[in-house]
């Protein structure tokens, strides 16, 4: 120990010293290796949670959609269990076209009973005034004998006959009129006979009482206002009880031979089937239909109109097969169209049966037409 000279033991010292940082150096970088891997070890298993994150996003969504679809499937098969089985549905029939002439039918096949095309709403005024024309040229042909159907010897026997037939038929008033006028044959035994007496006459037409008392009042009027004549004039026959508009217009046209037009119902029913009008009320109807025509044809339409409605366009069961006016009706089908089975509906003379006056004229009876049965009498 005490051969060790100064020298070795400054490199001893050095030695030493240089030892000391090398250890250091080990642990420092032994400190940043371990500090880089852990912080390795942080980011991977920070990424690994971030996957297995949204990996576990990614199952819940599709699971969430599956749900969903599940319940939907679901949803739309409860709905199918509950709805019931759809029918098939038949195509639509095509609508029947009236005929050329309504009497003509193919053998062996019967017309369909649907109703033809209807004309557009949006007929111009003059196609309806060419149309409602030619209505009337037919029924001209069909009826050249058409007159008032009821009896009648003067103006005062018609306007008391126009006043009866409210409600009922002129056939009951031509049955029941003869035994009145027979008993008060003018204004004045009228205006002074026995209600009581007068509403026995009147008991076939029905609301015998109010008629009873019109046709008095009316016969008071005409006896103490007008002399005990009939007047000619609209605005003077309107002021009588019972007298209206259309009783004022079947007196002044055929009394007097002034034209008018008679909205009855049977007129009401057609010119609406006919579509001249889609008025309902009588004055209103009278003042459209009127527009259609010259004043010189109003009388005569008047005929036409109310025999058709009688004999052939009922109310209840049409004859359209039997119509000569078919191929102008916008209403054909309404009705029969099978032309044999429409024949057995038709009324009056055509069909057989007679007409509804008493006395008719005779270019009535020389057409075929038969007079109709006295009251009481089978027919």
């Amino acid at each position: 120990m005490g051969e060790q000279g100064p020298d070795g033991g400054r490199k001893t010292a050095k030695a030493t010293k240089k030892a000391v940082p090398a250890k250091r150096v080990t642990a420092e970088k032994g400190a940043v290796e371990k500090s880089a891997a852990s912080k390795k070890t942080d980011a991977g298993r920070k990424t690994a949670a971030n996957a297995r994150k949204a990996a576990a996003e990614k199952t819940a969504a599709k699971t969430g959609t599956a749900k969903k679809t599940a319940a939907k499937t679901g949803a739309k098969s409860a709905a199918a269990k509950q709805a019931p089985p759809l029918k098939r549905q038949a195509p639509a029939k095509k609508p029947a076209i009236a005929p050329k002439k309504a009497t003509a039918a193919v053998k062996g096949v019967a017309p369909a009973k649907t109703v033809a095309p209807k004309p557009p709403r949006g007929e111009s005024r003059t196609a309806l005034v060419r149309r409602a024309r030619r209505i009337n040229r037919e029924l001209a042909e069909v009826y050249p004998y058409a007159h008032p159907e009821l009896d009648f010897e003067n103006p005062f026997q018609l306007v008391v006959a126009t006043v009866l037939s409210a409600q009922t038929t002129d056939l009951r008033v031509n049955q029941t009129t003869p035994a009145l006028f027979a008993k008060y044959p003018t204004p004045e035994d009228l205006a002074a006979a026995v209600p009581e007496e007068v509403e026995e006459i009147l008991r076939p037409t029905g609301f015998f009482r109010a008629k009873t008392k019109s046709v008095i009042g009316l016969s008071k009027a005409l006896t103490e206002d007008f002399g005990g004549e009939v007047p000619g004039r609209l605005e003077d026959l309107v002021k009588l009880p019972g007298v209206g508009r259309k009783t004022a217009f079947v007196v002044l046209g055929n009394a007097f031979g002034r034209p008018g037009i008679t909205v009855d119902t049977h007129f009401q029913r057609l010119v609406r089937r006919w579509r001249w009008t889609e008025e309902t009320d009588p004055d209103k109807i009278e003042a459209a239909v009127g527009a259609l025509f010259p004043k010189s044809d109003w009388t005569d339409l008047s005929h036409h109109v109310i025999w058709h409605g009688r004999r052939i366009c009922h109310a209840r069961k049409p004859a359209c097969g039997a119509c000569p006016i078919a191929p102008l009706c916008p209403a054909y089908g309404e009705g029969e169209t099978d032309p044999e089975k429409a024949k057995k509906l038709l009324k009056y003379e055509k069909g057989g049966f007679p007409g509804q006056r008493l006395k008719p004229p005779q270019a009535y009876l020389d057409a075929g037409g038969k007079p109709a049965p006295p009251l009481g009498a089978a027919g």
